[in-house]
């Protein structure tokens, strides 16, 4: 599939999932809204039968306009301007509440007209099961009669419902459940694009790996084959110098292909068996010096400088020399390749608290800042523009990171782009 084809999906794919979260919350928010506006109208019409219960109750003949008013969202005043019966308000508001079913705690207040001073006020619970009700007004009846007389014909009070919100929503079972599913799907769907995505990558990665593997081994097999074809030759025993000269090149190129083949099998291998470490205490002074040895010659064919600042103290650490050797070689061995001429490398070492740090710096081409966090993935190699003339299979930084973890360090890049990139390695002494 093309890669057009696949972020026209992606972007199908998000605009129709962002457009079916904006739908569901929009509805949500209407279906939420439509039922607050039910609900305050069912509270009026019960407070505004409190009002006409309580002025029948002192027969009282005048009528009242409008005696409800909402002075918050679940805040409501109700002007009786009347004597108020504070041991009979609480019933007729309990009473008018379930009348309606609403079964909503609720607050209430008495207040005095003039003064807007507060009387009484007192809390109260509702429960939807009727035996658990009986058994709460039951409670409330064995409480001591702590009302105040209330005499004077001025007075107000308030009703106040502070769990409003949590009861509408609990009204709104089935949308809240619509939007729980929904959003599962969306998540499903996300995560179902993503794993596509990281199919596709490694898809592609896979190939361009195969496609370097196959270029790798092709250019020594046919070194190898032009190589022999001329010692087939019958004339060639008569020139020794030639004859050499041949057989050298197919064992030079021999040992290269059995490398890079001993390369990809060790990294299958760390996947499919859990690693051990032959774990041995070692010079690490001692241990680069010896694999700067090794390096002499590559680096002479490219005309490079290696130089050393190692610590004054020697240092001795815990750690698998085999490992240890090919983490070494494998960043002198990327710095050599990602240098343009004539490559500088410095390879130096500090002791820190508990542990050593070694720095493995070049003046070469540098890491894009947005390639730097994919450079110790496997199979990722830096891109070096249009020619890709740097060998390697893109396994030698995976494996770098892989070991240093493995003996409970880390290692980081810093990278300024055509100045130079400088490897930091932290292990521990001991662990």
């Amino acid at each position: 599939m093309k890669r057009s084809t696949i972020q026209f999906i992606i972007v199908l794919a998000t605009i129709s999932l962002v457009g079916v979260a904006l739908t569901q919350a929009f509805w949500f928010y209407k279906a939420f809204s439509f039922q607050k506006t039910q609900l305050d109208q069912r509270i009026y019409v019960a407070l505004g039968d409190v009002a006409e219960r309580i002025l029948t109750l002192n027969n009282n003949p005048s009528t009242l306009v409008n005696p409800v008013n909402q002075i918050s969202s679940n805040q409501y005043i109700v002007m009786v301007n009347d004597v108020i019966d504070s041991k009979k308000l609480e019933i007729y508001i309990k009473d008018a509440l379930k009348f309606r079913n609403i079964y909503m705690d609720f607050e209430y207040g008495i207040y005095e007209s003039s003064t807007k001073k507060l009387i009484y006020a007192n809390a109260v619970k509702i429960q939807r099961d009727k035996k658990a009700q009986l058994l709460q007004d039951s409670i409330e009846k064995t409480k001591p009669n702590i009302l105040p007389a209330l005499t004077k014909d001025n007075y107000y009070f308030t009703v106040a419902f502070p769990a409003m919100r949590a009861y509408m929503l609990g009204e709104m079972d089935i949308w809240i459940f619509s939007s729980v599913v929904l959003l599962i799907v969306v998540i499903f769907f996300a995560y179902t694009l993503l794993a596509i995505l990281k199919q596709k990558r490694l898809s592609e990665v896979q190939r361009d790996f195969i496609n370097n593997m196959t270029h790798e081994f092709k250019t020594p097999i046919a070194t190898i084959a032009i190589s022999s074809e001329v010692l087939m030759k019958p004339t060639i025993s008569t020139k020794p110098e030639k004859l050499l000269n041949y057989a050298t090149i197919i064992h030079e190129e021999t040992k290269r292909l059995k490398k890079q083949v001993e390369r990809v099998l060790q990294m299958a291998t760390l996947e499919k068996e859990d690693l051990k470490l032959n774990l041995e205490v070692l010079d690490l002074h001692e241990l680069i010096e010896k694999v700067v040895a090794n390096l002499e010659a590559p680096l002479r064919k490219v005309n490079g400088t290696l130089e050393l600042i190692l610590d004054e103290i020697p240092i001795a650490l815990r750690a698998d020399k085999l490992h240890l050797t090919n983490i070494l070689h494998n960043l002198v061995d990327n710095a050599i390749k990602y240098s343009k001429e004539n490559p500088e490398i410095t390879i130096s070492t500090a002791s820190k608290r508990n542990g050593v740090e070694i720095a493995v710096a070049d003046k070469g081409i540098g890491i894009a800042p947005e390639m730097k966090r994919k450079i110790f993935d496997k199979f990722y190699r830096v891109p070096t523009g249009d020619v890709h003339d740097v060998k390697g299979f893109g396994l030698g930084l995976s494996y770098v990171k892989l070991m240093i973890e493995a003996h409970k360090g880390t290692i980081k890049a810093q990278s300024i782009l055509k100045e130079g990139t400088t490897f930091i390695i932290y292990l521990p002494m001991n662990f």
